[in-house]
């Protein structure tokens, strides 16, 4: 599958099949929490949770992928990610493009 941010792949026409998405609600443990906490008073990156959003966009751009492969797309456009704040200590991540079927020029 082919993931761009542009509207287009170059040597390609495309035939649009439609949105797609994949999203995921994630969250620390109160443990982890608390030491990200500490860490927040005395700066610098809290680890624990860049790696939790970076398995989050894992995670919901395979959602959409699925989505967009049972379509019959081979690529998806226009890609990009969204994050929420859910409640404190969760947030949503969202993955989105348009699903196209690629046509050789």
């Amino acid at each position: 599958m082919i993931l761009v941010t542009t509207e287009k792949v170059e040597g390609y026409q495309m035939q649009t099949l439609g949105l797609v998405q994949g999203s995921t609600i994630q969250s620390k443990n109160m443990f982890k929490d608390m030491g990200s906490g500490f860490k927040s008073m005395v700066g610098g990156e809290l680890k624990a949770y860049t790696k939790m959003m970076e398995q989050a966009r894992e995670l919901a751009t395979s959602r959409m992928i699925e989505q967009a492969t049972n379509m019959g797309a081979d690529a998806i456009v226009c890609m990009r990610f969204n994050s929420a704040s859910v409640m404190q200590g969760a947030a949503e991540i969202m993955a989105y493009g348009t699903a196209v079927k690629l046509i050789q020029e």
